[in-house]
């Protein structure tokens, strides 16, 4: 019988042998990463592409907006502090320069028309007020609130507040914004909004009611600084004419100061030496305070480091004013509603846009004829060297805007 083995001593015969094994391998594309990986190349990306990025897929648009993202922009220096200011339909970012800058020319404004949304129900952007979570920007009107994402240029609607305001306080906490003040309808509630649940929230009563007041955040700390009375004090008319010149001037020169963790008020500061306080922002631990008296500005800084801070572990330092040296204007002038500043802190320096009225002008209605400070006037103010400097003026199609800073 015929084998079908072959003879291993036939040396004709050719032993049988597997066949080859083929492997071929899989193409490795970005989309078959894992997110840590991902994570890694896209946030080498340069900031320019970053709105291309972000429409490529939904788990692409979610990593660049989670925490881990910004993260790792920041280490690897991709992350600069630019100053926004919307003025619709434009918006002008500026970046200041720092010491890693090897670009030798001054900052300049860059101007995008990139707001295409409706406007019609926010009054003016003058009157909204900005807060800033990652790279949005919640741009919140009396009646609508709408978030721009600075890095995809996506303008989204947002929940209103609950209660109507205008000239309100508002500021950003463990990534809620908390909005108090600016108008009657509103009373004394302080709202409370979760981004991620697009809902809002009322967490507490104020204990004073006020419009046209300016909020700041340190250290859990929602400071609701300045404004005006409304409401009135109860008590018959005498008496309450007797005590509005006191409470006017109680409003403008006093901070509330609300823990959000607590959810308590602690007790309130009064601006020494008084005035109407027409800016203020937070900058490295401290509240600046830009107030406005009779016949001059006063400039302030408080120190609202609770933890940590003010020269001791343990934050010995809360509470201290300091008069510091005021901006680089016109002696002997006095701020009126004609002409607005904003105020915006960028690392360790605190930036003073006028956005609104002309210096100039203010100077003419007074007798005096000193040119060259017109709109758009902006003064940084170096936190550690305690020195004033001039900073691009602000594009004159940018008019009556508000100011914020960003990440991005």
């Amino acid at each position: 019988m015929k084998s079908c083995f072959p003879n291993p001593q036939d040396p004709s015969s050719n032993p049988l042998s597997p066949n080859p094994i083929i492997t071929v391998a899989a193409a490795t594309t970005f989309s078959s990463l894992p997110d840590d990986l991902l994570l890694e190349c896209l946030s080498r990306v340069p900031s320019s592409s970053l709105p291309s990025i972000s429409h490529v897929c939904r788990r692409w648009s979610l990593l660049l907006h989670s925490p881990s993202f910004l993260y790792l922009r920041r280490l690897n220096h991709f992350i600069h502090p630019t100053i926004f200011t919307l003025s619709a339909p434009l918006v002008a970012s500026l970046r200041l320069q720092n010491g890693n800058d090897a670009n030798t020319i001054g900052p300049l404004w860059k101007v995008a028309s990139c707001l295409p949304f409706p406007l019609a129900s926010l009054d003016s952007f003058s009157h909204a007020r900005l807060s800033v979570i990652g790279p949005r920007i919640y741009i919140i009107g009396r009646n609508e609130m709408f978030c721009y994402d600075v890095w995809s240029g996506i303008i989204t609607s947002r929940c209103s507040m609950i209660f109507p305001r205008k000239k309100f306080a508002t500021a950003v906490l463990s990534g809620k914004i908390y909005v108090a003040g600016g108008g009657s309808r509103a009373g004394a509630a302080l709202e409370e909004y979760d981004p991620d649940t697009d809902t809002w929230r009322v967490v507490s009563n104020a204990l004073r009611r006020r419009y046209g007041c300016i909020g700041a955040a340190v250290d859990g700390v929602f400071y609701v600084t300045g404004g005006l009375n409304i409401g009135g004090a109860l008590g018959n008319e005498i008496t309450r004419a007797a005590t509005a010149g006191t409470e006017a001037y109680m409003y403008a020169s006093s901070m509330d100061l609300f823990d959000v963790e607590a959810r308590a008020w602690l007790r309130s500061r009064v601006v020494p030496g008084g005035g109407c306080v027409v800016a203020a922002c937070a900058v490295a631990g401290y509240v600046y305070i830009l107030a406005s008296h009779a016949v001059e500005l006063s400039f302030w800084s408080f120190d609202a480091r609770r933890h940590g801070g003010g020269g001791g572990s343990n934050g010995s330092g809360f509470g201290k004013w300091c008069r510091i040296k005021s901006p680089p204007l016109p002696a002997q002038v006095r701020l009126d509603s004609t002409v607005r500043f904003s105020c915006v802190g960028v690392e360790n320096k605190m930036v003073l846009i006028q956005v609104r009225g002309c210096i100039d002008d203010l100077l003419r209605r007074s007798g005096r004829s000193v040119r060259g400070l017109k709109e758009g006037l902006v003064l940084i103010y170096d936190c550690i060297s305690g020195e004033w400097s001039r900073g691009p003026d602000l594009p004159e199609v940018i008019r009556r805007g508000a100011c914020v800073t960003v990440e991005c």
